[in-house]
């Protein structure tokens, strides 16, 4: 006779038994027609308890698909987890959900696969990480060479705000395992990049990131709209919510205009510059401290000498609020246009349609913007090397066209100017629900 854990693993369930286990305590998941309890594993899970809870009660088949890299891996921990699957006559996705796009996506993925669209050029991240170390050199050379006058000062703040601009983007791509075929190697990397040449832990970027991927846009789910409704309200439906429930905690009508205050300048130098300590000390991420750590003890020994205390916390400041204007500026405009509500349990290819949208392709705009201007791409395909998104996207915007998704990509300043219009729009709504609903 087998085993109880067997006999369990023989079992059936119903889509609607599956959805009533979507609490804190009670997490049940569906991949690829097989059922798992992760009630007590997403405790443990590598990328955090809340990227893998955010698809309790739901199918999770794209999702598990998308972020990992060693499959043979990760369904080791999976047996464990499995307690049987969705019963013959069940179907393989919630009904609300389009069956015929994810199917034709699952087959864009394995062509993708086929086609090797996923296998990195290792040369291409190592010139990546070259430009960088030669330019974070050369802002110090220009210092000790030219001395220490305004001229060479703001060269070198241009350069070293730079290498943190594009440092950001670079460690995305180990951040995304886009660049080693071992995680392990890619997670090293990632902790040289992100603490040691910018100062900020991986675990803090890993614990917000992924969530986002999994659900953009999508409210409580999606920490990188977070700021809504506390500093702005977002999205058509949300800021027709909050003006409903007659909340104000920000004159919204005016977010298009402060946004330029308290959103693209203070981000990083006044928020996430003392957060990424409280969060490494407070998570007990003492790795992670120790690259951070490692990054101010170099800045300062570097530059002190050189400008002084009061000279390298300017230089310090003024590299953070440029770095800052380009971090904001550059996330946002793919996705604060777009739809943002809460979730909605839509199929992996039309919630990422309706959460981001692209820039047009230049060697400017790729440079600028670490690719991220192909947004859609990137968040179909996020674990893809970023030198192969406009390889895939003909057949991205085909498979769109033929499901009657939009997709949308356009000028570098358009999406700018649509970051402001669309906080005007939703802010318009929330004053118009506020005094009249």
């Amino acid at each position: 006779m087998g085993s109880s854990a067997e006999c369990d693993r023989d079992r059936f369930f119903t889509w609607e038994e599956v959805q009533r286990h979507c609490t804190r305590s009670d997490r049940w998941l569906v991949i690829r027609r097989k059922v798992y309890n992760i009630s007590d594993f997403s405790k443990r899970h590598p990328g955090g308890a809340r990227v893998i809870g955010h698809y309790a009660g739901q199918d999770a088949t794209d999702a598990f698909t998308a972020f990992h890299i060693d499959k043979t891996l990760v369904n080791k921990y999976l047996k464990s987890l499995l307690i049987g699957e969705l019963a013959p006559d069940q179907p393989s996705l919630e009904s609300w959900k389009s069956k015929p796009a994810t199917d034709d996506f699952r087959e864009l993925r394995a062509l993708v696969e086929r086609t090797n669209l996923l296998k990195p050029n290792k040369l291409f991240f190592a010139g990546l990480l070259v430009h960088l170390l030669l330019l974070d050199a050369a802002a110090w050379l220009t210092l000790w060479y030219f001395g220490t006058s305004l001229v060479p000062f703001l060269i070198s703040t241009a350069l070293l705000a730079i290498v943190q601009a594009q440092g950001g983007w670079l460690q995305h791509d180990f951040g995304h395992l886009s660049v080693f075929s071992k995680s392990k190697w890619n997670h090293l990397v990632h902790k040289f990049i992100i603490g040691h040449l910018k100062g900020a832990p991986a675990s803090w970027w890993n614990h917000l990131h992924f969530q986002h991927h999994a659900k953009p846009n999508c409210f409580r789910k999606d920490p990188d709209i977070n700021m809504h409704p506390i500093f702005f309200v977002l999205g058509k439906k949300l800021s027709v919510e909050v003006g409903k429930q007659k909340k104000k905690y920000m004159p919204y009508q005016y977010q298009h205009k402060y946004f330029f205050l308290i959103g693209p300048p203070a981000l990083l130098p006044l928020y996430f510059q003392w957060y990424i300590f409280y969060f490494a000390v407070q998570r007990r991420q003492w790795v992670d401290l120790a690259w951070m750590v490692s990054f101010y003890i170099r800045i300062s020994l570097t530059y002190i000498p050189l400008l002084g205390i009061q000279g390298f916390l300017i230089m310090l400041f003024l590299v953070r609020f440029v770095e800052s204007n380009w971090f904001v500026w550059v996330t946002q405009m793919n996705h604060i246009p777009m739809m943002i509500d809460h979730d909605q349990k839509e199929d992996w290819l039309t919630m990422q349609l309706h959460a981001t949208c692209n820039v047009h392709r230049s060697l400017f705009n790729d440079w600028f913007t670490g690719h991220l201007n192909f947004q859609i791409e990137h968040h179909l395909f996020p674990t893809m090397p970023r030198h192969n998104f406009h390889k895939v996207a003909p057949l991205v915007r085909s498979l769109c066209s033929k499901h009657g998704l939009e997709y949308q990509s356009k000028p570098l300043f358009t999406a700018f100017a649509d970051i402001v219009h669309s906080l005007k729009d939703s802010g318009e709504l929330w004053l118009d629900a506020y005094l009249h609903k």
